[in-house]
């Protein structure tokens, strides 16, 4: 009797046990969903091997938006449909690698998560040693980002004049174009061309002046009215004083307090 008691005790202990499971299944199932645009920008975002996204910026969504409440859905966009898909409701946020710096006022923008640095890199035998040294050059650049926009707009003085920046829609074009001297420079997030340089055993040499230290943030539109912008800044602070924040990002970079804050990217 003794044995069937506690046998049955056991049957109604699992049983409780499955019961709760499948309720937390469903509470994580039924919460709302928030869809992040993106396009792939290691070690930001990228696809794992079983073709998931993954990265700095989704373990960073992942984590934020279950603590507001959301399931966050990471959605490959054209990143030159950004802005429309953004305001249309398609996406709810932009978010990969996306610096706030000269797009204030184009976005509901959080406060920003992480900091980086637009540089210049070249082959490593190159004799390109400066900004200066790129005058009459040709560079290559993904289109409508914070390179484009320098390189083109004639706002930074350092900058000479160049022979031409060929905007590239997609990113990862650039580094064959490097590799292979259909140009004589690329520009971009300091973090990408690391990562790409360590992942495929690149060398290239970056130049030791950015074209500017940025901050990255999340970006949702001027038309949307629920302030998740505001929730999202306040989960951040939350991330990064209980250490989540510096476990994520150094997960994939050495160093990780040295993005967290503005003044080790100046």
């Amino acid at each position: 009797m003794k044995k069937l008691g506690v046998l049955m005790a056991c049957v109604i202990a699992i049983s409780m046990l499955c019961g709760c499971s499948g309720n937390n299944e469903g509470m994580a199932a039924d919460l709302p969903e928030i869809t992040v645009g993106s396009d792939m920008y290691p070690p930001f975002v990228f696809e794992d091997a079983d073709g998931n996204p993954t990265g700095i910026d989704v373990e960073l969504a992942r984590e934020a938006f279950k603590r507001m409440g959301y399931k966050s859905v990471f959605k490959t966009i054209n990143w030159e449909n950004k802005t429309k898909l953004v305001d249309s409701g398609a996406i709810d946020c932009i978010w990969g690698s996306f610096s706030i710096d000269g797009r204030e006022d184009l976005y509901n923008w959080t406060k920003p998560y992480m900091y980086s640095r637009e540089v210049v890199a070249v082959k490593a035998d190159s004799g390109i040693t400066s900004l200066s040294d790129l005058e009459g050059k040709r560079i290559a650049v993904q289109s409508t980002t914070r390179p484009e926009e320098l390189l083109l707009s004639g706002s930074n003085p350092d900058i000479p004049e160049l022979m031409e920046v060929i905007s590239l829609q997609k990113r990862e074009v650039m580094y064959p174009y490097l590799s292979k001297g259909y140009v004589d420079a690329i520009a971009a997030h300091e973090i990408s061309i690391l990562t790409c340089m360590k992942d495929y055993r690149i060398d290239y040499r970056i130049i030791d002046e950015p074209l500017q230290s940025v901050a990255l943030g999340v970006a949702f539109s001027k038309k949307d009215k629920r302030n998740l912008q505001h929730k999202l800044s306040k989960t951040f602070e939350e991330m990064r004083n209980d250490g989540t924040m510096k476990k994520i990002i150094g997960k994939y970079l050495e160093d990780p307090e040295k993005y967290m804050e503005a003044g080790d990217n100046e």
